[in-house]
């Protein structure tokens, strides 16, 4: 791995999910070319991010939280659409309409810098070829990182053990009972589908807060990111916020409490053969453990660059690796949520600029000759609705 051998440009952006979308679009606002100096490097075969992975159960009547696209308004849809079909069109729209420069499917192996001068290019290899870059702005999210705890005898479990990203819906539990562990959204979301055809438990590691407000109130979602800023600004691995935002009245929690599915047990000791036993020896027989318990980054092809701290995390300075100003992190931290997704991306990619032409002041808003035009206009070519059942 040469740079003699490597496509040469000036950034290069690593996913295209929502982060790495704007981080893109802002890219090229500030007249970084398409494919001649940044090209986007995507490990999916089609447009969509994490979305395209969604249960079909998941519709857009049951979204909760989703943000657009910088400068793209999502048109009014059937709220009875599922999700992985109408937001990966959205994207892929968003993508055609700004002539963004993403390659696919691609899979980054390693970044490592070509020599010690802290301002050399970096190497990015891939399944596809080799990159150097003077900047790249990691995307990956957390999707293709699901984590599982480990839990004594779990190897020996007879039923059906799967992590939420493998959950389809809850036609295969009909008539079984059903352990959901976790505390989150995504917890929620599949007690109040399993509920309704199966006998369903639910244990957290806390006890759930449950806000009455139908949103999160902003004092609270401003102690969200803060809780997790002070995180990765001391190189500690992001964590959950859902023990300072609570749990909203969202439609899947709703839904789980008409089906009276909120009854929160303690996290078990043990795992057996045939189900779960608590500390004082209570046994519970399940045929299935579904764990919504969360991801972790998909920062692994990193590594080379030496970024994390020995609190386990990567340092951060707003969206820039304090080891590295290189690197920027989207969809990290404070960011990971769709609407600091999008903050994210543009604050990337003004940094980018800068770094890029220190000496230059240039308008934050460089736009080519055909986005020049007009606005952005978002189309969504619609798909047949896929059956959640």
């Amino acid at each position: 791995m040469t740079v003699e051998s490597a496509t040469t440009l000036q950034a290069v952006v690593v996913g295209a999910g929502q982060a790495g979308l704007a981080a893109a679009y802002h890219l090229r606002r500030r007249g970084l070319r398409p494919f001649d100096d940044f090209v986007v490097l995507d490990g999916d075969s089609a447009p969509g991010g994490a979305w395209q992975h969604r249960p079909p159960t998941l519709t857009m009547a049951m979204v909760h939280g989703f943000h657009e696209l910088p400068d793209a308004p999502l048109p009014p849809l059937a709220p009875e659409r599922p999700a992985r079909d109408v937001l990966p069109d959205y994207f892929a729209a968003y993508e055609r309409d700004n002539e963004l420069p993403v390659l696919r499917p691609v899979t980054v192996t390693s970044v490592r810098p070509v020599s010690a001068d802290p301002r050399a290019r970096l190497l990015v290899a891939t399944d596809r070829g080799t990159y150097a870059t003077r900047a790249l702005v990691n995307a990956t999210g957390t999707w293709t990182r699901p984590f599982v705890p480990r839990y004594p005898g779990a190897e020996r479990f007879r039923g059906r053990m799967l992590h939420s990203s493998a959950y389809q819906g809850p036609a295969e539990f009909r008539g079984r009972t059903v352990l959901v562990v976790g505390g989150g959204a995504s917890a929620i979301q599949i007690l109040a589908e399993t509920a309704a055809v199966a006998r369903t438990l639910w244990v957290t590691r806390r006890p759930p807060v449950f806000r009455e407000e139908r949103f999160v109130p902003e004092e609270l979602g401003r102690a969200a990111v803060a809780m997790v800023e002070q995180r990765v600004r001391a190189g500690l691995p992001p964590a959950s916020v859902v023990s300072v935002t609570g749990l909203p009245p969202s439609p899947a929690l709703l839904r789980a409490r008409e089906l009276d599915a909120l009854h929160r047990l303690p996290m078990f000791a043990r795992i057996t053969e045939t189900g779960v036993v608590w500390a004082d020896g209570q046994e519970e027989r399940v045929d299935a453990i579904v764990w919504a318990t969360g991801f972790r980054a998909a920062v692994g092809h990193l590594a080379p660059l030496g970024l994390r701290e020995t609190g386990g995390g990567i340092r951060m300075d707003g969206t820039q690796a304090a080891r590295d100003p290189r690197i920027h992190l989207v969809g990290y931290g404070p960011s990971a949520s769709t609407i600091g997704a999008n903050r994210a991306g543009r604050a990337a990619a003004v940094a980018v600029d800068r770094y890029l032409h220190p000496d230059a002041r240039r308008p934050s808003t460089l736009l080519g000759p055909r986005l020049a035009a007009g606005t952005v206009a978002c189309r969504i070519t619609p798909r047949p609705t896929v059956s959640s059942a």
